[in-house]
C-alpha cells in the first residue's frame, strides 16, 4: 500500500513509520504542524508538535529513507480543536482535545488530504488494533492494556478505520517499542512521552482559559441551593474538583465536599457530599460506530468514560434521541462533554458524547 505516516517527532509514530516500511510499503512521513507559533523546544513532557518535534520526525525518516513533509493544519486545529475546547468549557462542559484532534484532524482532515493525493492509509503510533470480524473491520484494544489507546480513537467511523494503519497494536510492551528503535538507530528512543494539553505546555488549564474566556464572580451553592462560597470564574472547576473551592460554609458532617455542577449561564458552581459524585445514568445525543452498529436497539456491553478509567458493565439503549447508558456499578465524577466509549470485549464498539446525567444520590437523601 501507499501508506502515509504521521510522525508526531515522537519513539512510537517512527517505529509505526519502521515498521510499515519493514512490511514493503510505500511509506512517506508527514509531520502535522498545528500551531501558527509553535514552541521551538520541548520541556520534559510536556508539550508537543515544537520545532524540535518536526526536527526529530525528520531525522526518523532520514534515517528510514522516506521522503518527509510538514504540513500547515494549525488554522483547522485551531478552528476545530482550540476553540472547541474554550466553547466546551464555556457551555459548562468538560471536552476531551485528544479526543477531538483524532476525530477532526489526525482521522480526517489528514486522512482527507491522503486520499486525495492517492495514499491507501494513514499510519499512526496508537496502541490499537484492527480485526476482519463477521461484519467487517473491527477497531479492538492493544495487545498492551496499559499503553491501549483504543479510547482516544473510539471517535473513528467505518470509513476511517479501512484506511488506517496501526503497526504498534499487538506489541507487548512500550519497552520493546523503545528498544527496537534504538537497535534502528533512532535519535527519539529514550525521548520522554508527552502529556497534558499539547496546546497548554506549561500545564496551567485553569489560567490559559481565564485569559480566553476571561474571570467574573460568582457565587458556590450546596445541593440545596444555599450559598456556601464564591469563585473567580466557573471555567475554572471541573467536575469532582476537591481542592482550591475556598468554601466559606463548613459543610454540616464537617467533609470534604466536591465540584458537582457547573452552571455557565448562572455563572454558579454547585458543590456536595462525594457520593454525590455516583452517577446511574449518562446520554448522549452525538454519537457515531467504529464499524458495524449494534443490531439491537438495548444490549449489553462495558462503558469508559476516560483513557485509562476501568471499564463498567453496563446496559445501552440506541433511540432516535441518542444513546442512553445504564452502568451496573455507578459511574464516579462524570462531567457533560466527556466521551463515552462502548466497548464488546477488547472491539470498540463506538463513543458519544455526554449531554446528560442522572446522579445515584437524590437531593435531600
Amino acid at each position: 500500500m501507499r501508506i502515509l505516516a504521521a510522525m508526531s517527532g515522537g519513539v512510537d509514530s517512527a517505529v509505526a513509520a519502521a515498521r510499515a516500511v519493514d512490511a514493503g510499503h510505500d511509506v512517506t512521513g508527514v509531520h502535522l504542524a498545528l500551531s501558527r507559533a509553535g514552541g521551538t523546544l520541548r520541556t520534559g513532557s510536556r508539550g508537543c508538535c515544537t520545532i524540535e518535534d518536526a526536527m526529530d520526525a525528520r531525522r526518523a525518516s532520514d534515517m528510514l529513507g522516506i521522503p518527509f513533509y510538514v504540513w500547515d493544519f494549525s488554522e483547522r486545529f485551531r478552528d476545530e480543536v482550540i476553540d472547541d475546547f474554550i466553547s466546551e468549557y464555556q457551555a459548562g462542559r468538560t471536552p476531551n482535545p485528544c479526543m477531538r484532534c483524532n476525530e477532526k484532524i489526525k482521522f480526517a482532515a489528514l486522512l482527507e488530504r491522503a486520499i486525495e493525493l492517492g495514499f491507501d492509509a494513514v499510519c499512526t503510533g496508537h496502541y490499537a488494533t484492527l480485526i476482519d470480524g463477521e461484519g467487517g473491520l473491527e477497531l479492538h484494544r492493544a495487545s498492551d492494556n496499559a499503553k491501549d489507546q483504543s479510547y482516544v480513537l473510539g471517535v473513528l467511523t467505518t470509513e476511517q478505520l479501512a484506511h488506517t494503519y496501526f503497526p504498534l497494536g499487538t506489541t507487548p510492551s512500550k519497552a520493546i517499542v523503545r528498544a527496537e528503535a534504538a537497535e534502528r538507530g533512532l535519535t527519539v528512543a529514550q525521548k520522554p512521552d508527552s502529556h497534558d494539553i499539547c496546546f497548554i505546555p506549561d500545564g496551567d488549564t485553569r489560567g490559559w482559559l481565564a485569559d480566553k474566556v476571561g474571570a467574573e464572580q460568582g457565587e458556590i451553592l450546596d445541593r440545596s441551593g444555599s450559598v456556601v462560597g464564591s469563585h473567580d470564574g466557573a471555567h475554572a472547576f471541573t467536575v469532582g474538583q476537591r481542592r482550591g473551592l475556598r468554601l466559606g460554609v463548613p459543610a454540616d458532617d464537617g467533609k470534604p465536599r466536591f465540584v458537582l455542577e457547573v452552571r455557565p449561564v448562572s455563572n454558579t458552581v454547585v458543590v456536595g457530599p462525594k457520593e454525590a459524585l455516583a452517577i446511574a445514568e449518562i446520554s448522549g445525543e452525538r454519537y457515531s460506530w467504529a464499524g458495524a452498529a449494534p443490531v439491537a436497539a438495548e444490549f449489553e456491553c462495558h462503558v469508559q468514560i476516560r483513557a485509562h478509567s476501568e471499564p463498567v458493565p453496563a446496559r445501552a439503549t440506541v433511540s432516535d434521541s441518542g444513546v442512553t447508558v445504564v452502568p451496573e456499578v455507578s459511574l464516579d465524577g462524570v462531567a457533560p462533554g466527556q466521551t463515552a466509549v462502548l466497548y464488546l470485549g477488547t472491539r470498540v464498539l463506538g463513543q458519544f458524547t455526554i449531554d446528560r446525567t442522572v446522579s445515584a444520590v437524590p437531593v435531600g437523601a
